[in-house]
């Protein structure tokens, strides 16, 4: 399977992404660009988004990104820095870029944008490569 067929693998069985409404918008070796839409039941207590819908968002990024060269890959570490309130109505954007690969691990960082190209959140994740395809694990 080529990237963007690993991630279609993976989004058919990925529950949670669908729910979010995220759209898999561009796809390529060890890169993703997501797209996901602001629902009202997103919303905080203070009228923003809440801060792990946007986590989850960039976690779904990094989850399409570091495993769609069929290798499978999960979250070792993980961190977020909120730059900007999203607000209901939004449409973002979670761009998913490699910046290191070795035989073990990988670290990629996330950018998540809201429509109007302004930065929401910047994310980086470090991912553990299992030893396994993506092919060969068993979704309950």
């Amino acid at each position: 399977m080529n990237a963007r067929e690993t991630a279609e693998y993976m989004f058919e069985k990925d529950l949670f992404s669908q729910w979010l409404g995220i759209e898999l918008t561009d796809i390529k070796d060890h890169y993703c660009l997501l797209k996901m839409p602001v629902k009202s039941e997103m919303i905080n207590g203070l009228g923003t988004v809440h801060g792990g819908v946007t986590f989850a968002f960039a976690d779904s990024a990094l989850a399409f990104s570091s495993n769609n060269s069929g290798e499978a890959a999960v979250a070792l570490n993980c961190y977020i820095n909120f730059t900007k309130a999203a607000k209901s109505g939004d449409v973002l954007t979670a761009e998913s870029i490699l910046l290191n690969d070795t035989r073990k691990t990988a670290v990629y960082d996330i950018t998540i944008k809201n429509q109007n190209d302004e930065v929401v959140a910047g994310f980086r994740g470090t991912v553990y490569k299992i030893g396994k395809k993506v092919t060969e694990l068993k979704v309950l």
